[in-house]
This record gives C-alpha cells, sequence and structure tokens, in this order.
C-alpha cells in the first residue's frame, strides 16, 4: 500500500474518532504527557450523564451497547458495498472495522475511497452513525494500549515513531512526529515489519489510529 493510501486510511480512522468523543475522558483534566520512564494516568471516574433513552453513557453509547453499534456499522457496509465496492469486508463481531482487510481491499482496488467513506462522502452519514453509537471506551487503558504501541515501533527500528497524548481529555494518537511533512515511510520494509510485530499491542478499535 501507498504512503498516500495508508494516509487516507488512517485519516478515515481519525475521523471515526472525531465523529465522536469515543477516547474522552468522562471528567475534565488538563493535557498530560508520557515518557518510557512513566505512564500518565487520567481520571476514571463514572459518568453521570444520561443519554436520551434514559441509559448510562459510561456504558455505551446507547441503550443496546454493541449489538446496536454493529447494526449500525453493517449499515454503513451495506451502504459501501452498494455504492463503492461490493467486496467491503463485514465488521468485527464488536462491531469495528477490519481496517486490515479494508486496507487490503483499497490496495488490490486502487480505490482510496474504500477506506474513507466512498466517492464525495457517499456513506459518511452511516459511518457517523455507527460512531455515535460506539460502546464507550476505558481512555486509560486506550492511552496505555497506543502507549505500549508506540515502545514497540521504536523497539523494533522505528526510531522516530512518537508517544500517545493526554490532552483536554483525549488520548491524542502518536507516529509520525511532523504528519504535515512525513519523516517515517509505512512503506519501508522496517516499518511493516514493526506493524507485523507490534499489532497486537494495539487493542480492537484502536488499529491504524497511530
Amino acid at each position: 500500500m501507498t504512503q498516500k493510501t495508508r494516509s487516507r486510511s488512517r485519516a478515515a480512522r481519525l475521523a471515526l474518532l472525531i465523529a465522536v468523543p469515543a477516547l474522552a475522558l468522562t471528567t475534565a483534566c488538563g493535557g498530560a504527557e508520557s515518557s518510557d520512564e512513566g505512564v500518565a494516568s487520567v481520571s476514571k471516574a463514572p459518568s453521570t450523564e444520561q443519554t436520551k433513552d434514559g441509559a448510562d453513557a459510561s456504558k455505551g453509547g446507547g441503550p443496546q451497547g454493541k449489538s446496536a453499534f454493529y447494526d449500525a456499522q453493517m449499515k454503513y457496509v451495506q451502504c459501501m458495498r452498494k455504492e463503492v465496492d461490493k467486496d467491503f469486508p463485514d465488521p468485527k463481531l464488536s462491531g469495528y472495522l477490519d481496517w486490515a482487510k479494508v486496507d487490503e481491499l483499497a490496495e488490490k482496488k486502487g480505490k482510496g475511497e474504500i477506506s474513507k467513506g466512498g466517492k464525495d462522502g457517499v456513506c459518511t452519514d452511516k459511518m457517523n452513525d455507527a460512531a455515535k453509537l460506539e460502546p464507550r471506551r476505558d481512555t486509560q487503558k486506550e492511552y496505555e494500549s497506543m502507549l505500549a504501541h508506540a515502545k514497540c515501533m521504536r523497539a523494533n527500528g522505528v526510531s522516530k515513531f512518537t508517544n500517545p497524548r493526554l490532552q483536554d481529555g483525549s488520548v491524542i494518537p502518536g507516529g509520525d512526529p511532523k504528519p504535515g511533512s512525513p519523516e517515517i515511510s509505512p512503506d519501508s520494509p522496517a516499518y511493516k515489519q514493526a506493524s507485523q510485530a507490534c499489532k497486537d499491542k494495539l487493542l480492537d478499535g484502536l488499529d491504524g489510529m497511530q
């Protein structure tokens, strides 16, 4: 997969992250950064926010939790199959898209829109609908997962791979220190080898976020 295609795919994943504050803290806190010597921590106070249906927001995006998320994701998949490519893959049982298969299909077909909601965002509304139903995540665990992944990438030869950061109640993914002027090539043999070695460090739903 070319670096340009990878960038588009990662942008699509980040769009899902931005659409709904899936990694937002349940209580506000200041920014924090990590180093290899320590792990930043965040408040784990439970949310008391209520959804319109009266469900505790700390348990997910809606009263039906993962089932509703999966069903909404399937509607997005069906839209992509109808409007973009009939071979667009099923989501995982968790409801998250299988980005490894999505990326593989995008590379095989040479269609960048496969990774970003279709041409002109034809299925973006359904992508956002699914994002709104994503079960609430444990921010601390997500952050620690990204941190472990970043450390693994550096240990496997991608020395410039940066750590994630905690900022204003959200996790900011790590990766290339200068995304606007990339210093890391996802197409290099070293990066591909490191990615394979470190893929299990990322929790479900975080693949490709950094």
